[in-house]
């Protein structure tokens, strides 16, 4: 069965409403453009506090302090098996 006919679509809208939002809230926009920066794109830091993307960074003389990926929301999220401190466990 489809997706679309399990779900009602006011809760569809409300997942897609929630996704947008805690990606928003994980990342700024881009001082010039501001356009949220996609995932696999590098965004780029600068004193002033400011971050741009890979597009305006050309736009602007100042060089950046830091430069770093954009990674999916769940980066870092990931189950690890983890062996057991006991010898005996094993």
């Amino acid at each position: 069965m489809p997706l679309t006919k399990v779900l009602p679509p006011a809760l569809e809208r409300e997942l897609l409403r929630r996704g947008v939002g805690a990606r928003v809230a994980a990342w700024r926009t881009c001082a010039d453009c501001r356009r949220t920066p996609l995932v696999g794109e590098r965004v780029y830091r600068y004193e002033s506090g400011s971050q741009r993307c890979e597009l305006c960074r050309p736009l602007h003389r100042d060089e950046p302090v830091a430069d770093e990926l954009v990674h999916n929301p769940a980066h870092g999220h990931a189950v690890v098996r983890v062996r057991s401190a006991d010898p005996q466990a094993a």
